[in-house]
This record gives structure tokens, sequence and C-alpha cells, in this order.
């Protein structure tokens, strides 16, 4: 028997790593593998006609929507209006390939938009190969697993971000809501500015249509026809209806506002800024631009990626922070594979950037119409698109009349839902530093860029974990034993190497100042550094020489090795056991008895 196991075992090891790299291969090589990779092929085998009716119903539902948001995220970001509608469609047909949530919507974004807004000045082309680049670094983190690196980006960080999004881009819509002249501002402070310093340009018709379209929205948002189980048919049939209307509010507002510019410019009235022509059809299909021209100077590649330059990576971490953030958030109890929505998302951008189509990711207005709507598969994006396409290349002449102030409207309200002040009261009551860390980024971004506020917020929350691992908590204890004052110390964690001076320095506070007996608490301590250890150590030994003592209690059997091995006479101070009342009248009577010797 022995010679068999002998004659099995590769002393050089050779043999598990073989057997380790072909285990691998296998399960990455397999069907189901494959299948998890592009999930169209797990649920179209199972699709039926009743997911076909409630997919079409959700998909012209949401296409409702898309349609006007598509042009004005476009408007936003600066480029022609039907870049926003191919953004619209070709993003979504191939996630209906490679995405894992049936729910999620991709699109053009207010965030991507703002965002892509400053290379756009430039040259339109900085769009399409902002989408490629952005989708081919998305795709590489997919494919290389690295989607623990968005475990980085905390919680404070991305509501201070999305706010301070939300504001810079409400405030921009203030130009066209009004219809004032000047620049739209680049960051919130720049656009208030600019408002209050034109507010004497602001025009009528256009100022009373905004307002109109906003409580229009509002009030639709709000609306709803209650039934109980005693209505009478034609009121639930009517409330159904109704909400179906609710949901598709941005396309009836810029509806009537369009049919309203329609009827003035046939009688010659034209008192609204209108969108103008849109170039219908088809995109231009071919790879993205790799040079461009800006002004009257032609840019290679290389200059191009400089002009993006470090802010550039912004763009494709909301992109895959957006979309995984909204399909956990729509996932309910099953499990989101963030490498597959990596991967789904930066497909989505590479592939429609052969397609004249902008940034795009998850919405999330889009897809909680989406999952309010009754989505069953992903499918769903296919009828958005569809119904997009034919908006597109046979009715983009009817996008002449819609207002721009109805668009802007439509913007700023979309922006109200996604302003985070909640978490504002939730993190003083619990958090000051993490509520730090969100005004940090929320100002920065505000005042200065949103590229430099999800990057400032990144650096204080880095400076927050380390200011936690440098000053870890310390629980105290005082308490009595028969006639003796004590203290516990309960370190909690990890005692890393950057809180060795001030883990000693606490010991050394707390046994001046109460007791002559401290009791070291090791049941919450996870891990200590070897450099802590030896701290502990001379400081423990300094304070016994003047007559201070010491019992380390409940230490882990792994962390009194380390102290043993850095000296072997400490084990005596090692003690365990549900109470420390018996160690410690043990400890006296031993100091009583050399007393008496």
């Amino acid at each position: 028997m022995s010679g068999t196991i002998v004659c099995n075992t590769d002393i050089s090891g050779h043999q598990p790593q073989r057997n380790r790299f072909r285990r691998t291969a296998s399960r990455l090589c397999s069907v189901d593998s494959w299948k998890r990779r592009v999930p169209i092929t797990i649920w179209l085998p199972k699709y039926s006609w009743e997911y076909l009716l409630r997919d079409m119903i959700a998909g012209i539902t949401v296409g409702l929507t898309s349609i006007p948001q598509g042009i004005a995220y476009a408007i936003v970001a600066g480029v022609p209006a039907q870049v926003g509608l191919y953004s619209s469609i070709f993003p979504g047909l191939v996630y209906m390939v490679f995405g894992s949530c049936k729910d999620v919507t991709v699109g053009p974004t207010a965030i991507l938009a703002a965002l892509l807004s400053k290379y756009v000045a430039k040259s339109v082309d900085f769009a399409y190969l902002a989408a490629f680049l952005s989708g081919c670094l998305i795709l590489l983190l997919g494919v290389l697993q690295l989607g623990f690196l968005l475990d980085f980006i905390s919680k404070p960080v991305i509501s201070g971000f999305t706010t301070a999004a939300a504001l810079q881009i409400g405030a921009a819509q203030l130009k066209t809501l009004f219809r004032i002249s000047g620049s739209s501002g680049d960051t919130f402070i720049s656009a208030l500015v600019n408002f209050f310093k034109h507010i004497a340009t602001i025009t009528l018709w256009d100022t009373l249509l905004g307002l109109l379209s906003i409580v229009t929205l509002l009030l639709l948002k709000k609306s709803k026809i209650t039934v109980t189980d005693s209505s009478p048919r034609w009121r639930v049939v009517t409330s159904r209806v109704f909400v179906y209307l609710v949901r598709a509010r941005n396309a009836i507002v810029v509806f009537i506002a369009a049919i309203v510019a329609f009827i003035l410019k046939v009688n010659g009235l034209t008192p609204f800024a209108l969108t103008g022509k849109i170039e219908g059809g088809l995109p231009r299909f071919g790879p993205p631009p790799f040079s461009t021209v800006v002004g009257n100077t032609t840019i290679n590649f290389e200059e191009m990626l400089s002009v993006f330059g470090v802010e550039g990576l912004v763009m494709p971490l909301v992109a895959i922070l957006e979309s995984i953030a909204i399909a956990k958030a729509f996932a309910g109890s099953k499990t989101v594979d963030n490498t597959q929505e990596m991967i789904a998302i930066g497909a989505c951008n590479m592939l429609s950037s052969f397609c004249q189509s902008m940034p795009a990711t998850g919405s999330f207005t889009r897809t909680a119409l989406n999952h309010a709507s009754g989505v069953l598969t992903p499918a769903g994006s296919f009828f958005k698109a569809m119904l997009v396409l034919l908006a597109v290349t046979q009715l983009s002449s009817a996008f002449y009349f819609i207002p721009r102030a109805a668009l802007a409207a439509i913007i700023m309200v979309a922006m109200m839902s996604i302003i985070e002040l909640t978490i504002v009261k939730t993190l003083w009551r619990n958090s000051k530093m993490e509520l730090t860390v969100y005004l940090i980024t929320l100002c920065v971004g505000a005042l200065v860029g949103l590229e430099y506020g999800i990057l400032a917020g990144a650096a204080a929350d880095a400076l927050r974990t380390l200011h936690s691992a440098a000053r870890p908590r310390i629980h105290v204890t005082q308490f009595k034993v028969g006639n003796q004052d004590c203290i516990t110390l309960t370190p909690l964690g990890v005692l890393s190497y950057a809180c060795a001076e001030y883990i000693t320095q606490a010991m050394k506070k707390h046994a001046y100042l109460h007791t002559q007996l401290v009791v070291l608490d090791g049941r919450h301590l996870h891990s200590i550094d070897i450099g802590v250890a030896e701290n502990l150590l001379t400081v423990i030994l300094d304070l016994e020489q003047q007559q201070h003592r010491f019992l380390l209690w409940n230490f882990s059997e792994r962390h009194q090795k380390l102290f043993q091995e850095l000296n072997p006479d400490f084990h005596d101070r090692f003690v365990n056991g549900p109470s420390i009342d018996q160690h410690v009248l043990g400890l006296d009577l031993i100091r009583r008895g050399n007393n008496l010797n």
C-alpha cells in the first residue's frame, strides 16, 4: 500500500499542479460555463407566447420613455440627437444576448452624458471612441474577473457622486428650461453663476412650458386611481390603463408639447426653442474613429487618449458601478454575477461603438419602469430597441417640433429622483467619518467636476480606512474583584503595524490612570502583526517593573505562540476561561505570598 502512495505522489508537486490546470481548463471549457457567459442560450429555449406578450408590453412601455430621454441625454452630452437614440438601440440588443438580469435596460444615462460633454465639445468623435475604450476596459476587467476592484468604492462615495451629478445636470438644464443666454456651465456652481448672471434674458414662453411640463410630470408620477374589491369593472380597467399612461408620462408630455409647437408653427408662430432637424435612418456602421479634427488640426489616437487622460477612466468606472448597483437592486433574492454583468456592459459599449453610439449603461429610471411593466426575460430590450429603431428611421421628422424646454423638464424631474439626501441623516447618526467622505465627494464634484469628486471621495475613503487601521477600537471596562481595582482592555478586529504606537500608548494611559491590574481580553482579536506584538511585550515588561500586573485572557493559541516565540518566559501571563475573577484572585494570592517571603 505504501508503494502505491509513493508512486502516485509527485515530490516536485508538478502532478497536482497539472491536475489543477486540467480541472480549471475543463471548468472553463464546459458547456455550462459557456452558457453562463451567453445567458440567451439558457432562457431562449424556454421562451413561450406568454413571455412574448409580457416582454412586448414592457419593451414598448420602456421604449416610449427611451425616445425622449435618449434625445435629452444626447443634448446633455452635446452629440447629435440621433446618437442618443442609436445608444438606446444597439446596446440593448447586445445586452439581450449577454445580460444576466431581465430587468436591466441599457442605454444613455444623464451621468455618463455629463461626463462625456467636455470631450464632445472638442469633437463628436470622442463620444464614439469613449464608448469603444470604455467597453474594452470593462470587458477586460470582466474576463480577468477583477470585479472585486469595485468593492473599494463605498456607498458614501457612490451616493455623494450621484447627488453631485444630479445637481450638476439639473443646474445645467436651467439654461434650456428658461432659455437664457450664456453657457450652461461645466459644474453645478458655474451653471448657477451663469443662470443668475443672465437671468434678465429669460424667455417667457419657454419658461412657462418648462415649468408646466415639470408640474405635469410630478403630478402624473404621484397620480393613481384607487380600486377596491367592490369597485366596478370599468374602474378596474381604467386603473390598469392609467398605470401604463403614468409609466409613459415622459412620452406623453413630449408628444403634447410637440403637438402644441407644430400647431403654432403652422400658424406662423415659433415661441419655443425646438429640437430641430434630426438625421434619421440607420447610423454609419464601421469602427470608431481613431483620429479626428479639432479646429483645423488633425489629432491622432495617442493625442485623443491624452485628451481623455486619467479622468477618462471615470466613465467606465461609473458605467459598471451604475449597472451592477441597478442589477442588485432589482435582483431580489437572486445573486448577481458581477463578472457576467461586466462582460455584458463591456460588450454593449464596445460593439455599439461601431454603430455611432455614445457610452451606455443600465438606467435606473428605465430599469424600474421595465420591472414595473412585468418584463420576464431580457427580450424586453429587443422590443424596446425595435420601437426606438422605428422612431429614428420612420418618424425622425416628427422630432423636429419637440421643444427643448420639455426635454429639460424631463431631465430635471429624472434628476430629482436620484438625489440621495436621506443618507445624510443615517450617516450623521451612525458614522461621522462616512458622512465626511460623502460630503467631500459631493462638494468636490459640485464645485470642481464630477471626475474629481469621485477621485476625491475614493481618496478620502482610503484615508478613512487607514485611520481605522491606525486607530483600532479598544473597549475599556473597569471592574472590581475583592478589594482590587481592575481594568479590561479589549482590542477589536485587527492590530496592524500602523497602530503599534497607538495601542501601546493607550495601554500605558489606562494602566497609569486607573489601576495596577490590567487584563488584555483577546476574544475579539482576529490578527496581530509581529511589530505590534513586540511593542506590547516591551510595554508590558516595562510596566511590570513599575509594579503593574498583567493577564492576557482568552488569546487564541496562534497568538499565544507568537508572544512565546518572542519571549519564552511570557507563557505564565496567559489565562483562559469564562470568568477572569478566579485568575485575578489567584494572582493576588501569589503576590501576597511573595510579600510574606
